[in-house]
């Protein structure tokens, strides 16, 4: 028969940005904690608000899964004595597993006959174990800053003051620095603050709802929607589309109430990122526009508590919005008396960072960069950017962090630069570039669409990455202050979007020169390290969306330059691995790497293949045969890897198979004498040299 287990841990209001991930750390260390305690688990769900994180588990076993376990002793040769009788190694061995001498059983092996202890474990009942297991879970959720309170050996997100934990509707004893677990929870901070007895997660849930708490994140999200929308279309709008924000709004409140507002129409001229950043970034409002998305004097917040006025409310929130907005238009207003231009000379006094100079010795070196692109560009992919245009817009990228609006709304960097571009009549396709070059953010963000855009994007980002490598400040484990690993998706992302055929050794190489050798390291070392951190990327990211692993690495390994090739390759060869065949032609290169490998004789010093050194055995002229073949679709390998049919390449390898496993079978590689020894090793070589322009095949798993 299986139980219901219900825990929450209450606190003070924790940073809406740790609820989320709070939750989904709960539910994953819980089902790692119970499968580790072999206890039954079925469904398993986490929800919670700023003051409240919940999991609750359905179907838990009564007690943990019996488990029968073998472990091997000592020979039986060495654990009895001439007598028959067991000596000290017997006992010792026996008293080590908690059994009798005589509960020891005696097992063949290859190896000779050996003692073997079976231990039969029954399990204990779960409420034994729940304790100690709840215990390790809080300790254990994580929380970007974490806090201590009192003087207290704990920490947490922020301090706590409840526990609710019920196994089957009882109480599981358990305590969490001073706190004590109990039945009790507690409602609405300030509409119901009492203490509130619950039984179990369905009495939970009713409960909480009377006590004005939504304890379901989806729940509130829905209402959030809705009241906003419902708001939003009573000022003849609808509220400007902001997901990030009603994610944020659903982890700041328990129990969500839309309420309007307006500001006067003359803030309208103020350009629309202002106006939405102004009420997003502090006040947390939403925007509401007209259906042809023109923002309206209106908006929409959303209020944790009932009041009797919401006029009230609002009135309030209209005067600190408008004092916001006066902020912005001030510096607005102020901003645009300089021309972007003429603010780069003030990046010499903004320090980018201490071991990389100014924002502006940056700037220089990504405008330089981003030309070089931009040739690149115009040669080898017959666009039509003009290099001007690209160095201008590099020139001006950085412009606006220097501007009041951007040092008061740092969100709006790359936007409003876009902005006053425009105001001064810089080229569109320029002025979309400064914000374009931002993009993309996330790893699921929308890559630039502008070329030119694309170009200061890719020379930015592969600035600071080689900067940073540089001077030795790398990427360790979780830590990677300086956003490298987000840079290097972005770049990729942005080189696969596009599908451009750039090669990423000669970008590198390009931008770790215009580095000017700030850092210590040599300049292939460097690029090679370089290279690598971008393998590693790019083979989290082709396996995340469903390529097998060691495809991906045999082919990362081999080819990297160009990034939209390799992974036509990868896509070609995971279809080819799907057939019994491609198995089977793995195995016969592997055997040809294998022979190579360690062997005396050093690959760079085998010379040419001489026909002349081969030798016929009964099996006919073997060497022969695999030399013709190999000569006979060597060049059309090569041929169809250059123009791109992988799959054809692939198929033409298989030709191979047959020849190479007839070789292995009837020729003896190592002969005595060296001449023919180091030819045979040749003739492997070149073969394992023409599957290398695929892929490495030492590192194909079988099926």
């Amino acid at each position: 028969m299986t139980k219901e287990f219900l825990l929450e841990i209450g606190t003070e209001e924790i940073p809406a940005g740790f609820v989320t991930v709070a939750l989904s750390a709960m539910e994953q260390i819980f089902t790692d904690l119970f499968k580790q305690a072999r206890i039954q688990v079925g469904e398993i769900r986490t929800l919670g608000t700023p003051r409240r994180l919940v999991l609750v588990a359905k179907g838990l076993g009564e007690s943990q899964s019996p488990q029968r376990t073998e472990k091997v002793g000592p020979p039986v040769s060495k654990a009895f004595g001439e007598d028959g009788k067991p000596n000290k190694m017997a006992m010792g061995f026996a008293k080590g597993q908690g059994v009798k001498v005589d509960d020891l059983k005696k097992v063949k092996t290859e190896k000779g006959e050996y003692l073997v202890a079976i231990i039969e474990d029954k399990g204990r009942p779960t409420v034994e174990l729940l304790p100690e297991i709840i215990e390790k879970l809080i300790k254990d959720i994580p929380f970007k800053k974490s806090m201590r309170w009192m003087d207290l050996d704990v920490k947490f997100g922020r301090p706590v003051h409840w526990i609710v934990a019920l196994f089957d509707g009882k109480v599981v004893p358990l305590q969490f620095g001073n706190i004590k677990s109990g039945n009790k929870t507690r409602g609405h901070r300030f509409m119901a603050p009492d203490e509130i007895a619950v039984n179990g997660f369905d009495d939970y849930i009713k409960k909480l709802k009377s006590a004005s708490v939504i304890c379901e994140p989806k729940e509130r999200q829905k209402i959030i929607e809705d009241e906003v929308m419902a708001v939003a279309k009573s000022f003849g709008g609808m509220p400007f589309s902001d997901s990030g924000l009603i994610e944020e709004i659903v982890n700041l409140v328990e129990f969500p109430i839309a309420v309007g507002g307006s500001f006067p129409k003359e803030y309208l001229k103020l350009p629309k990122d202002v106006l939405i950043t102004s009420m997003r970034s502090h006040q947390r409002y939403f925007s509401v526009v007209d259906k042809d998305g023109e923002l309206l004097p209106h908006f929409v917040t959303v209020s944790n508590t009932k009041v009797k006025d919401n006029a009230v409310v609002s009135k309030g929130n209209e005067k600190v919005l408008i004092a916001r907005l006066e902020d912005a238009k001030f510096y607005f207003e102020e901003d645009i008396k300089i021309p972007l231009k003429n603010r780069v000379d003030d990046l010499k006094g903004v320090v980018f960072h201490a071991k990389l100079g100014t924002s502006y010795e940056k700037v220089m070196r990504f405008r330089e960069l981003a030309g070089w692109v931009a040739d690149i560009f115009s040669r080898e992919m017959k666009s039509n950017v003009t290099k001007e245009k690209v160095m201008e817009a590099a020139y001006l990228a950085k412009a606006d962090l220097d501007t009041g609006m951007v040092q008061e709304f740092p969100t709006l960097q790359g936007k409003i630069g876009r902005e006053y571009a425009l105001r001064e009549g810089i080229a569109p396709e320029v002025a979309d570039a400064i914000y374009e070059h931002y993009l993309p953010v996330g790893a699921k963000d929308d890559i630039p669409t502008g070329e030119i855009g694309t170009i200061v994007s890719l020379s930015d980002k592969m600035d600071t990455i080689t900067g940073f490598f540089g001077v030795g400040m790398i990427p360790t484990g979780t830590a990677d202050p300086y956003a490298l690993r987000r840079n290097a998706i972005a770049i990729i992302n942005i080189i696969y979007g596009k599908g451009l055929r750039l090669s990423l050794t000669d970008f590198v190489d390009k931008s770790i020169e215009l580095q000017e050798r700030r850092g210590k390291k040599d300049v292939v070392e460097l690029s090679s390290e370089i290279i690598d951190f971008f393998r590693g990327r790019l083979i989290v990211l082709l396996t995340d969306i469903g390529h097998p692993q060691d495809v991906v690495d045999a082919v990362l390994t081999v080819s990297i330059d160009n990034l939209v090739l390799a992974k036509k390759m990868i896509e070609a060869l995971a279809e080819w691995k799907k057939r019994p065949e491609f198995g089977d032609l793995a195995t016969s290169i592997k055997r040809v790497g294998n022979i190579i490998r360690g062997k005396e004789v050093k690959i760079k010093d085998l010379g040419d293949v001489d026909d002349n050194l081969f030798a016929e055995n009964i099996e006919g002229d073997i060497e022969r045969e695999l030399f013709e073949a190999f000569t006979k679709i060597e060049k059309r390998v090569k041929s169809l890897i250059k123009t791109e049919e992988f799959n054809d390449a692939v198929g033409m390898l298989l030709e191979l198979k047959v020849p190479i496993d007839n070789f292995f079978d009837n020729v003896m590689v190592m002969d005595e004498d060296k001449n023919i020894r180091n030819n045979r090793l040749s003739l492997l070589n070149k073969i394992r040299l023409l599957f290398m322009n695929v892929c490495d095949f030492q590192k194909i798993e079988q099926v």
